[in-house]
């Protein structure tokens, strides 16, 4: 009697192989793709960064706004004006000393 050795069947070999090729690179891709996990803490990042620079420009326009609004024909800051005068052309009154 001859024993019969069975051998796996390559189909079931490269099925599974091919399976877990896909499942592999599927888990890369979601992982470290172009819209994974990594980037999307990375644009989550950049994000509350641009928020904190858009509040800082915001409260920098509201304070130009301000200063435009005091110098305005409508409504003028004479001490504003005495100072922009001062810083712009460099004058100082009689009654001051310039301390460098």
């Amino acid at each position: 009697m001859a024993v019969k050795k069975s051998r796996p069947a390559l189909g079931a070999f490269l099925f599974f192989g091919g399976a877990f090729s896909l499942a592999t690179y599927f888990t890369f891709a979601a992982v470290q793709g172009d819209y994974g996990l990594f980037r999307r803490a990375e644009i989550l990042a950049q994000t509350e960064i641009l928020e904190r620079e858009l509040a800082l420009m915001q409260s920098d326009v509201t304070r130009m706004e301000n200063l435009t609004l005091r110098l305005s024909d409508d409504y003028l800051d004479l001490d504003l004006l005495d100072q922009q005068a001062r810083s712009v052309l460099g004058m100082i009154r009689s009654d001051e000393m310039v301390i460098r």
